[in-house]
């Protein structure tokens, strides 16, 4: 028991003391604001965030991730082609990418495609 507790008291002592040498030796440790802020998007965040930031960025990233993941449904398709007969096949990747298309008129009918310039 002794031992086990002299063991952690070592690795404590080792472990802060090898923080202390890199704290010490470190050349960069001059901290400034900017270098530990994060960066999204190109956008400063030391100003302000109430800044006015178009809806059709947002609608264009949904509209992709829907296309993308109906576009990833007709992958099992492939795999399935011996499973059923080729009439019931080509029936449900019909109709999968007719919803496909029909839900791409419609945002373009709606107009998140038309961008402000």
């Amino acid at each position: 028991m002794i031992k086990g507790t002299m063991y952690v008291m070592i690795s404590c002592m080792v472990v802060f003391m090898i923080n202390i040498l890199y704290m010490l030796i470190n050349k960069k440790a001059i901290n400034s604001r900017e270098k530990f802020s994060t960066f999204e998007c190109g956008m400063d965040l030391m100003a302000s965030l109430r800044l006015p930031f178009s809806l059709h960025f947002y609608f264009i990233s949904i509209v992709f991730l829907i296309f993308d993941v109906e576009l990833m449904l007709i992958l099992p398709f492939v795999f399935c082609f011996k499973l059923f007969n080729m009439m019931s096949m080509f029936l449900m990747i019909y109709m999968l990418v007719l919803f496909i298309v029909l839900g791409f008129f419609y945002e373009w009918w709606v107009g998140l495609f038309e961008w402000m310039m």
